[in-house]
């Protein structure tokens, strides 16, 4: 198996998990926050996806679907145009609302995409070529691929976990 194959076999995992989060929830449960400063699911799904879709794009030198596919004008949330979510507060965290899970996995869709046709195109030293030269050490593609993956999943067990609190909360 070749490491790209990983790569897309984790990509498409976290798309199966951000599917099975968000399906048949309605849009108060997508919004509602367990907490005043925790975020919600439409938060975290929104989030992580901006982070694959920034992430990637700026690793490829390619446009993100955010900008490009008019993503920024249909979810209208009112903060910069580059916003990923880092360093949310809660107000900012408020102002992530959907009014349907379908926004979402369109989004998440779009940008998982863009993101396995971007890895389909690897070769094995395509791998070590950095692309943030910000950190020391300098950040290859590999490793920022990785991050994204763990990144990507740690946010959507997270909004796994709270889809569990507010169904129980519900029941």
């Amino acid at each position: 198996m070749h490491a790209k194959d990983i790569l897309i076999d984790g990509y498409d995992r976290i798309r199966e998990e951000v599917h099975a989060v968000i399906d048949g929830l309605s849009p108060d449960l997508l919004n509602a926050r367990p907490a005043e400063d925790a975020n919600s699911i439409a938060w975290l799904v929104w989030h992580l996806t901006r982070v694959q879709d920034d992430h990637v794009a700026d690793a490829f030198d390619l446009d993100q679907v955010w900008l490009t596919q008019g993503w920024e004008k249909r979810f209208g949330l009112g903060l910069g145009r580059t916003e990923t979510g880092y360093g949310h507060s809660p107000a900012e965290v408020a102002k992530v609302r959907v009014d349907s899970g379908d926004l979402l996995t369109g989004y998440y869709d779009a940008v998982h995409e863009q993101s396995v046709r971007a890895l389909r195109g690897l070769a094995a030293k395509d791998l070590e070529r950095v692309v943030d030269e910000g950190w020391d050490p300098p950040v290859s593609l590999g490793v920022r691929l990785v991050s994204v993956l763990s990144d990507d999943l740690q946010h959507v067990g997270q909004a796994a976990y709270v889809r569990g609190l507010l169904q129980s909360a519900a029941a």
